[in-house]
């Protein structure tokens, strides 16, 4: 991806010098040496560390499982969110990076915010909180929930914007109208935290706000925004935050994948008191043409599955196509048949060769210790979703 990245890297270096001066990262990064990664290719070289490993990792290292370099105390704000996972405040007046996102959406300086992500221990309320008080806004601190104590809100502060998820703006406007409330005020919104389909978004435009959506998570901050224009659809997909470099990797490993190519989201903070370094966020994603968009949320990459008593991962599937480069995209499918489990691995081939067939099957035993059946399909074939396992067994 090629958006204005210069001085990110710039500042990579001494991130990467913070970061190992915490005994986690000492150990998770042993033998580098920060000056040598300035730039993409040096950065994709470095491990991966993957969120779904932190609350096992703080767990046995409390608080921040030896991947923080400063103390608990030297924070302004402590959070936990689910996992649990616990996260420190970064410093600065905007520190989630979300001013941009809300300016995008349409919010401007000495308007009215109605915020109504959650400020209890988790840090969503301070995420959009501190964006919009950074853009010069006015915070509503509502939270979620009461909903008849926020309808009197909205009368009183007529708050032009509001962030929260899309689900509970839906809630608000249903019951404002049908208690006969005024909520007109409410004209644009930054959404964020739910699925927000067309469907809704069609509403919301009928209603008079014009809604924008931002993907954020709690240790990282915003990641990608929409970018609309005036009310009308702008460009295409999520623009990539300028505060984070964002890679594209392929689930189960730190290799980037080619532009368009669904895979895992990956992104590196290079922030001296908080910095993450090639954090894998689970989520996937691809990059749209131009280099500095993505196309939003697209699923987990989470697909581990459980088959005849052994976990099959990711990883295995990736082990796999590292020992046969001849082939292209792969997808395990885990199905049922006379009450057991039966694995398939499909795989991209130039032939239905069956010698070629014969050896994926040994290469499959040997990497999960299970067997499976082996389907050679033609190139292409298999769909650009960034799943590699597709665990299809019927629920319940």
């Amino acid at each position: 991806m090629s958006h204005p990245e210069t001085a990110l890297f710039a500042n990579l270096p001494a991130a990467l010098a913070a970061a190992l001066k915490a005994p986690a990262y000492a150990a998770h990064l042993a033998g580098l040496d920060p000056t040598t990664v300035t730039d993409r290719a040096a950065l994709a070289r470095l491990p991966v560390l993957r969120k779904g490993e932190m609350p096992a990792r703080q767990r046995d290292a409390l608080p921040f499982g030896g991947f923080v370099p400063g103390a608990a105390g030297g924070f302004a704000r402590l959070f936990t969110s689910p996992g649990p996972i616990f996260e420190p405040q970064r410093a600065g007046e905007d520190p989630w990076g979300g001013a941009p996102a809300l300016q995008a959406a349409g919010f401007r300086a000495g308007e009215v915010v109605l915020n109504t992500f959650g400020y209890h221990l988790t840090p969503g309320g301070f995420i959009f909180d501190t964006a919009a008080r950074a853009l010069g806004c006015a915070v509503i601190p509502a939270g979620p929930g009461n909903t008849e104590q926020q309808l009197d809100l909205i009368e009183a502060y007529r708050p032009a914007g509001y962030v929260g998820t899309p689900d509970f703006l839906k809630v608000l406007l249903d019951a404002g109208a049908k208690a006969g409330r005024d909520v007109s005020s409410l004209v644009k919104a930054l959404v964020s935290g739910a699925a927000f389909p067309p469907s809704l978004q069609a509403e919301f435009r009928e209603r008079g706000i014009a809604a924008a959506q931002a993907y954020a998570t709690a240790d990282v901050g915003f990641i990608a925004y929409e970018t609309p224009g005036n009310g009308a659809p702008g460009e295409p997909g999520l623009l990539v935050n300028e505060g984070l470099i964002l890679e594209i990797v392929r689930p189960g490993t730190g290799d980037p994948v080619p532009e368009g190519e669904v895979g895992e989201i990956v992104v590196t903070v290079p922030d001296l008191d908080r910095p993450l370094i090639r954090y894998a966020l689970g989520d996937l994603t691809a990059a749209l043409p131009g280099g500095n968009r993505i196309r939003g949320w697209m699923g987990r990459a989470d697909q581990a599955a459980k088959v005849k008593g052994m976990f099959v991962r990711p990883e295995q599937v990736a082990e796999i196509a590292r020992r046969h480069p001849e082939l292209g995209r792969l997808r395990l499918v885990v199905t049922r048949a006379d009450e057991a489990d039966v694995m398939t691995l499909r795989a991209e081939a130039g032939t239905g060769d069956a010698a070629l067939a014969e050896a994926l099957a040994e290469t499959l035993r040997a990497v999960t210790k299970l067997r499976g059946a082996v389907a050679l399909v033609a190139p292409g074939s298999l769909p650009n979703d960034g799943k590699v396992i597709a665990d299809e067994r019927p629920v319940g």
